[in-house]
């Protein structure tokens, strides 16, 4: 459904400012790095911890944008007589009003669903196993925010027979909102948890703001063993509560058997007959989504025998995205999402966000899955112009369809009706300096894909989770003012996690500055196409040609480098560059004294060509209560100091900042203008009183189980005969050795790794790219078990324990010679 502006105007309620009140609307932006197609595109100009909209208005309207709904006393800046501009109190408001007003407008059954875990699972196993029978739509990904789900109503169209959406929220009254934009008549419940708990007071507050989703639908769905979950829950029309230990539930799980990767369970619902399914999954997890759905499908009144059927045809929900380093100079993303068009748009996005001026953009795809009676000419075309909109250059097709319709695409195409066709004819050779998005349908099998053009097929992988990054971000970003601004630390290559995908995550997420230690890392970063602002923070005199080029922001710490860095900024007519003033306020590594201050303001007046942007400090012994006395003589001390410099330059504004990651924990009245964002960013935890329990672990070291035997007690294990085995043992061999970056300290089973759930000890030393670790006590353990050596089950704090170091020596000791991937669930 299409709306004119002053439709839309009258219904989020706005002051408006229309100059073309015909103009049509089909699609709604966020974004503005998402743009796709200006002249259809209303704006909502929000402001977030993250950023401000309004910034983007004038460079959107001169990319074609006319249509804006801005916060009221927004001024443009330049000129834009033809813009559409509605004037309302809340632009954020604004788009969820609109997107309650399009979901009322279809008398359609929407199922939402809410829970700490499983959500996605359960949206997409739903679309998997009710496709056949209705138009469906449903959330993109995971778009279940308070911005996410009125983007996801907004496709509704007449078409719709079912919409399936997402709800998740942070903190308490947000619940309330997302209910109205939806108003479901079905509701699942999945689980509770400690995700995303930080915004309530309890786990109790939280499981009872995420059921009032569940009020006033004429179904609701969930676990009634679950007591809390229970006890939040209101009855409804149709309460199917499902139970494994109940006979008497609604719906009664049990004789529960798994086996081959299978599990079979029975189900009588309603007192009826007792009926058995199998899905294709083994794990708890599954089996929890798959009753979920179950219930689902029972309340919409689907037969028992079509249930069985599709149930046992489940294939799994490939949730993660991921990037990794290719061949060739090539940057892989690796989208295992389902492959249909609504999920082809989100991938694309991520991928534009990537794009540098050094690689062109190839998409190697599958055909889409869809409706069976979807019109393909009409699909297929509408894929080839987003992909051409997207600025792809390179498209290969995998599948019959894509085949019959590649007059669809433009530009370089090529077409192949199987992945093993693909893979016959193309070989590494066939790509160099490409950022390749590969995404296809689970049955296409593109993973083989991905190992040709992978640059490393090394078995121990360091995963770098994004959405961690991001979490632990709006973390600290919540315990500061929104006016603060954010310098995240990506030195020694992002804490050893690698510095690129990092960089543009946190330019996507709205930091203020990264900050790197010397030149050649920030270079690095403008070449990968960063474009904020770079904070280096051990500069050196070498080449002040390059850090001008780059536009690199030089901590300045000395005299000495001061007076050089003016001279060439002279000698290459560089004029106002900006640079960040070091106070040694008691670390006494670097920086200015505040006797200093008097010279060092005379030498900044007498010349133009650097301006200070910045005066800072470094606290030396935040993390220690015992040393606040000295803490607070530093921030006295430096409080001092930028007085002397900021009143001596009264029309500049020169910001101040001294936290760190734990200064930000514990000392928040001392945030000042801006705050630096160092270990804490990786979820590593500085403090371990509960303050920072919030934070999650970004890095995770992975390898795998290459070889399994079986040996009596008294048996030796590795070089010198060191590990003596005193029972009989299962031993394991893994991958990973000192060479990688396993300390030779952590053999002898001084520390242990996690297998299957299972802590197990190393034994013997660590050699240069193997160690043993001991498997005994892991049932059903087979050679390929994923094996953790540090993350989410296994903190990198314990690793730094043994060696009696700090986590980052850990992180940053990890060898460049282990593939990095990073992904986004």
């Amino acid at each position: 459904m299409d709306y004119t502006i002053s439709e839309i105007a009258r219904i989020i309620g706005s002051a408006s400012s229309v100059a073309g009140a015909d103009s049509k609307i089909s699609r709604l932006l966020t974004d503005s790095r998402s743009l796709t197609y200006p002249s259809d595109t209303l704006f909502f100009a929000l402001t977030t911890a993250s950023g401000d909209g309004h910034r983007y208005i004038k460079q959107l309207y001169d990319r074609g944008v006319r249509n804006f709904v801005v916060a009221d006393g927004f001024t443009p800046s330049g000129e834009m007589a033809e813009a559409n501009l509605l004037y309302v109190d809340s632009p954020l408001r604004a788009l969820q009003a609109l997107a309650a007003h399009h979901r009322r407008c279809y008398d359609i059954p929407v199922v939402g669903i809410t829970g700490s875990r499983g959500k996605t699972t359960v949206k997409e196993w739903l679309n998997q196993l009710l496709q056949g029978d209705m138009e469906i739509i449903r959330s993109p990904r995971s778009y279940n925010s308070q911005i996410g789900v009125p983007l996801s109503v907004w496709q509704l169209t007449d078409k719709t027979d079912l919409g399936l959406f997402e709800a998740g929220i942070s903190q308490p009254g947000e619940m309330a909102r997302l209910k109205e934009i939806l108003a479901p008549r079905i509701g699942v419940f999945t689980n509770i948890g400690p995700a995303h708990s930080s915004g309530f007071e309890s786990i109790g507050q939280k499981c009872s703001e995420k059921a009032l989703l569940l009020d006033g639908c004429e179904c609701v769905v969930y676990n009634a063993d679950d007591p809390l979950v229970s006890r939040c829950v209101k009855e409804a029309p149709l309460t199917i509560g499902w139970s494994r230990s109940n006979p008497e539930a609604m719906l009664y799980v049990s004789d529960i058997e798994r086996s081959d990767g299978l599990t079979t369970f029975r189900y009588k619902y309603k007192g009826g007959d007792v009926r058995e399914i199998s899905i294709p999954f083994a794990g708890e997890h599954e089996l929890e989504n798959a009753i979920h759905c179950l219930a689902v499908m029972l309340c919409l009144g689907i037969s028992p025998e079509v249930i069985r059927s599709r149930m046992g045809a489940l294939t799994p929900v490939g949730t993660r995205l991921e990037v990794i380093e290719g061949v060739s100079g090539c940057l892989l993303i690796h989208d295992n999402y389902t492959s249909d068009f609504n999920s082809l748009a989100p991938a694309l996005d991520f991928m534009k966000r990537r794009m540098s001026p050094d690689c062109t953009a190839t998409v190697i795809v599958s055909d889409l899955m869809h409706d069976a009676d979807a019109d393909l000419s009409d699909l297929y075309s509408s894929m080839g112009r987003l992909l051409a909109v997207a600025g792809v250059s390179r498209v290969i097709g995998v599948g019959p369809e894509l085949s019959a319709h590649k007059d669809c695409f433009s530009g370089e195409t090529e077409f192949f009706a199987t992945t093993e066709e693909f893979l016959a004819d193309k070989t590494t050779a066939d790509f160099s300096n490409e950022l390749v998005l590969v995404k296809g349908a689970p049955h296409f099998g593109f993973a083989r894909i991905c190992e040709l053009l992978e640059a490393r097929q090394h078995e121990t992988v360091l995963e770098i989770n994004l959405d961690a990054i991001v979490s632990n971000f709006n973390a600290f970003r919540s315990r500061i003012k929104p006016t603060t601004a954010i310098a995240c630390m990506i030195k020694a290559s992002g804490y050893g996690a690698g510095s690129h995908e990092l960089a543009r995550t946190l330019q996507a997420q709205g930091a203020s500055y990264l900050a790197v230690a010397v030149h050649d890392e920030g270079a690095d970063l403008r070449r990968a196409g960063i474009t904020m602002p770079i904070l280096v923070l051990n500069p050196t005199v070498e080449n002040f040609q390059a850090l001008f080029a780059d536009r690199l922001e030089p901590e300045i710490y000395s005299f000495d480098f001061l007076k050089a860095l003016i001279r060439e900024a002279k000698r290459y007519g560089v004029v106002s560059y900006p640079v960040h003033i070091k106070i040694d306020s008691g670390m006494h590594r670097l920086g200015f004294l505040k006797e200093d201050l008097p010279a060092l303001i005379e030498l900044l007046k007498s010349q133009d060509n650097v301006v200070p942007r910045s005066i800072f400090s470094h606290l030396c012994a935040a993390d220690d209560p015992q040393e606040d006395d000295y803490t607070q003589m530093q921030f006295r001390y430096f409080d001092e100091c930028c007085e002397i410099l900021t009143s001596a330059f009264p029309e500049r504004k020169i910001m101040r900042h001294i936290l760190n990651s734990t200064g930000i924990t514990r000392f928040p009245e001392h945030q000042l203008d801006m705050v630096r964002l160092g270990i804490g960013l990786y979820g590593v935890r500085t403090m371990h009183d509960g303050s920072q329990d919030d934070l999650r672990p970004v890095s995770s070291l992975n390898t795998v189980i290459i070889s399994l035997k079986n040996w009596p007690a008294g048996t030796t294990i590795g070089y010198n005969r060191r590990g003596v085995l005193r029972r009989q043992s299962v031993i394991a061999t893994i991958p990973v050795g000192y060479a990688d970056g396993i300390n030779r300290h952590f053999g002898y089973g001084n520390i242990s790794v996690m297998v299957n759930g299972v802590k197990c000890p190393t034994v013997g030393s660590i050699c240069m790219d193997a160690c043993m670790i001991d498997v005994t006590d892991v049932d059903g353990v087979k050679v390929g078990d994923r094996v953790e050596i540090f993350g989410e089950n296994m903190p990198v704090d314990d690793l730094a324990e043994v060696l009696g170091t700090i986590p980052y020596e850990v992180l940053t000791s990890v060898s460049q010679r282990v593939k990095r991937v990073y992904y986004r669930e």
